[in-house]
């Protein structure tokens, strides 16, 4: 579903305004008050924005990485010895580029608002967001100086399976409004068009 110039200078402001003040929460209360929407904002945009990933997707990436220093300097802490913070880091932009792809991927081959786009909706965020978790704890494990040595393969697989079902369930919950708002607007769009049509 391709957006129009319009909808996405509307959509754009609104995906980043989430993803900086839920990423910001997230830091300072990890998964309590208000969790943060990173996840689900890339897969909305990949779907939303799919098109303008020449300037969107660095536009969130850039925003991901300045709401993490400003955040993290605003407390005090130098930025590059953060505990978030090593060479794993910058692999977040192939972590959030696959949730990017999964939504684009979705906005290909949606069908409308039918029960098979449900399947293929799940399915997509389903395997992004498996792939993107694989990649940003997988960086974060082998090359953070952060964890703990000696590393392991079975330890490796035992940090993730703590870990997988919250970031999958934050992101889900994300994706799933974003799922109801688009639903919602769809469905006004139509009785909108239909009004008009019959007057």
């Amino acid at each position: 579903m391709a957006m129009t110039r319009t909808q996405r200078l509307g959509i754009f402001p609104a995906l980043a305004l989430v993803m900086a003040v839920t990423r910001g929460a997230m830091h300072l209360h990890h998964f309590e008050a208000l969790p943060d929407a990173s996840w689900g904002v890339f897969f909305l945009a990949g779907f939303w924005l799919r098109g303008a990933g020449r300037w969107a997707f660095p536009l969130l990436m850039a925003e991901a990485v300045l709401v993490d220093y400003l955040v993290i300097t605003s407390q005090g802490l130098n930025f590059w010895s953060h505990y978030c913070v090593s060479p794993a880091y910058w692999f977040l932009v192939a972590a959030y580029g696959a949730l990017w792809l999964g939504g684009s991927w979705l906005a290909r081959r949606q069908a409308g608002l039918k029960l098979s786009t449900l399947g293929l909706a799940v399915a997509a965020l389903l395997v992004s967001e498996a792939a993107c978790f694989v990649v940003s704890n997988g960086s974060f494990y082998w090359l953070s100086s952060s964890v703990p040595a000696p590393r392991s393969i079975g330890a490796w697989f035992e940090n993730m399976g703590d870990w997988y079902l919250p970031f999958l369930q934050v992101t889900a919950l994300y994706v799933g409004l974003g799922a109801a708002l688009h639903v919602l607007v769809s469905q006004m769009t139509r009785a909108l068009a239909h009004a008009r049509h019959t007057h």
